[in-house]
């Protein structure tokens, strides 16, 4: 059973979600209150978080950095706003994934088993403790850490999925489309901002200059690389 928390202010909504995920199995903690979400998350031992980003106390954005400085489970972001400026804050901050308001209960099912799927099934499917190492970077997956010049990078779990990706293909020039089909599972669309957001930030934890970055290259009109 997976433990799932659930902040929404709007009790509606908060309900909905725990309506349309009640029949898998989760068990699900419900607030309004971000006070009171957030000693959960420091009680509780969670596995995945759905926040609402427009709260009267603590925002959504604030409780994703809040989580992240200490824990990798994924973070899927509620928000009413459609513009491309609030979804990629919240990618900016942490969040793995996002579903806009009105959302189709489907689409939320769906949404968070592949959130799901996608962070323990890297956690699952290597316990050789396997290491890549490229250059100064190491990467252990079997506990999903990563070393950077013996200094240890705290990425979440689609940093790490990216980070992964580029290293398994190393020399190898990767578009934004394969790259998140493979680390999303899901088609790619044209306008989707979400892979460059994410190298971004993977970037700046990388302590890379962004405009001279040295680990992983922009290819420009093609993709990104790891030499």
């Amino acid at each position: 059973m997976y433990n799932i928390l659930v902040l929404d202010d709007e009790k509606e909504i908060a309900d909905l979600v725990e309506l349309s995920l009640k029949n898998d199995n989760y068990k699900i903690y419900k607030f309004t209150n971000s006070k009171e979400a957030i000693e959960c998350i420091n009680t509780v031992s969670l596995d995945m978080a759905i926040l609402d980003v427009m709260l009267p106390d603590i925002d959504g954005f604030t409780i994703c950095k809040i989580i992240r400085e200490k824990y990798n489970f994924p973070i899927l972001m509620l928000t009413a706003k459609v513009d491309d400026v609030s979804k990629i804050q919240g990618l900016s901050v942490g969040a793995d994934d996002y579903i806009t308001k009105p959302f189709n209960p489907l689409e939320l099912q769906a949404r968070v088993k592949s959130s799901l799927r996608r962070f323990y099934e890297y956690n699952n499917n290597f316990k050789n403790n396997s290491t890549i190492e490229v250059g100064a970077l190491s990467l252990n997956t079997s506990n999903h850490k990563v070393f950077l010049y013996d200094e240890e990078i705290d990425l979440t779990p689609i940093e790490f999925s990216i980070l992964l990706y580029l290293c398994k293909n190393r020399g190898k020039v990767i578009s934004s489309e394969e790259l998140f089909e493979n680390v999303w599972k899901e088609k790619y669309l044209d306008s989707n901002n979400t892979v460059m957001v994410h190298i971004k930030r993977l970037r700046e934890k990388l302590h890379e200059k962004p405009r001279n970055p040295k680990i992983i290259k922009t290819i420009w009109g093609i993709g990104y690389e790891i030499e």
